[in-house]
């Protein structure tokens, strides 16, 4: 078993770039490289490392869990600083939400290196942020968030996390042409521009605000025929006195007033009358706003550069914890980010569903035994209980001994 372990590991060593951070977390030696937060005013709750109710590898498959529900976790790792400049940003990570999480965050931050990590909290400037947010039926997204001159900026485009138990691989690659790929599990789920799926900068061209519609743009598609006519026939009553109502017998004219039958619909009425439309011999189309180009638009080859990268963190708010986070991982290298989440992701989450499906199978055999067992409880109980009212029953009865005999007695004496 040792060779191919180690030629896994020498598979995984090969890197054509540069591993900023690679981060485990298979024993406790995490706890002395990062740092927990602690930001007044908050209820912080605490990390600890485990594997999780189930898994493929006891060892491998450690992680750092959320441990406390209904609190806000704050932790930190520095690392050595460097710049993306014209190289590929990848930051890679794993999360499991073993415990069918309901509302929390699942993403990470990534900071420069003015990062208090004793001060981190939920207000603390960052360079990015980016993996999955979950809370109730309509919040289940991906944030990929990028501060671009003290201003945060959400993708303007929807990609949907994973919400099951299992443990998922995310993937952000931002690379130098200002293109970027998100992938879960190695598999791209959404890509494109920077500058056109986030509101970098302001838009190239803007609507000309000296043009004007032209007063005799005509943008009627269709106009009411000028030779048609409403029929003589056409305007009738929307309700009509019923013809088969009569007034009562007991109707006293002086007493009630005038009788008047009750209305109905009419059946004739055919509402209110409108021409048939017909094509617009004028007709333009829609008029178009022209544009120009935006005095205030200046291009920007560098939006994907960050001169400092420092730091990753954990800034959350979890309702119900336990959600796993392992196998952090910041590079330059796309290629070995694939084949170390692959290597690292697809045995645990195979290993993981076994397990599982092995303890749902448990749990359903225990739960037919406990059903094929309560029956007999049940008529057990039942009988205990009319043995016991049988005895109550016997308690309360009258005596029929020596006391019935004396009266019986007596009555022969007289």
């Amino acid at each position: 078993m040792i060779f191919p372990i180690i030629c896994v590991f020498m598979a995984l060593g090969y890197v054509n770039g540069d591993v900023y951070l690679d981060e485990k977390f298979l024993d406790d030696s995490w706890e002395s490289n990062w740092v927990a937060s602690e930001h007044p005013g908050k209820e912080l709750g605490k990390f600890v490392l485990t594997h999780g109710k189930f898994y493929n590898d006891p060892e491998n498959d450690k992680g750092i869990q959320t441990s406390q529900d209904a609190r806000f976790y704050a932790l930190s790792r520095k690392f050595k600083p460097f710049s993306n400049k014209d190289k590929p940003l990848v930051v890679q990570f794993t999360v499991k939400h073993e415990q069918n999480i309901d509302c929390g965050g699942g993403y990470v931050k990534v900071f420069d290196c003015s990062l208090d990590q004793k001060d981190m909290h939920g207000e603390t400037p960052y360079l990015l942020m980016f993996g999955p947010d979950i809370c109730g039926p309509g919040t289940k997204k991906v944030h990929v968030i990028f501060n671009y001159k003290g201003k945060n900026l959400l993708i303007n485009k929807d990609i949907r996390c994973k919400d099951d138990v299992y443990t998922h691989l995310y993937t952000l690659i931002v690379k130098p042409d200002n293109t970027y790929e998100v992938l879960i599990d190695n598999s791209k789920v959404e890509s494109g521009e920077l500058e056109v799926d986030w509101d970098f900068l302001p838009p190239k061209k803007i609507k000309d605000p000296e043009a004007k519609k032209p007063e005799d743009w005509d943008d009627r598609s269709t106009i009411d025929d000028p030779d048609d006519s409403k029929p003589e026939d056409w305007d009738k009553p929307e309700h009509v006195a019923d013809p088969d109502a009569t007034k009562p017998e007991d109707w006293d004219d002086e007493m009630d007033g005038e009788w008047e039958p009750p209305m109905i619909d009419n059946p004739d009425f055919k509402g209110e009358w409108k021409p048939k439309q017909i094509d617009n011999p004028n007709y333009k189309g829609p008029w178009v706003h022209p544009e120009i180009d935006n005095p205030d638009y200046a291009p920007d080859p560098e939006i994907y550069r960050k001169d400092e990268v420092c730091a990753i963190g954990f800034d959350l708010w979890q309702v119900k914890a336990g959600t796993i986070f392992d196998n952090v991982l910041i590079t330059d290298d796309p290629e070995h980010a694939k084949e170390f989440g692959e290597e690292v992701w697809r045995s645990t989450l195979e290993g993981e569903k076994k397990m599982k499906e092995s303890q749902d199978e448990e749990e359903r055999k225990k739960r037919e035994e406990e059903a094929k067992s309560s029956p007999k409880e049940e008529e057990d109980e039942d009988e205990d209980e009319d043995e016991d009212d049988e005895a109550i029953e016997a308690s309360e009865a009258p005596e029929t001994g020596e006391e019935d005999g004396d009266e019986h007695d007596d009555h022969d004496e007289l």
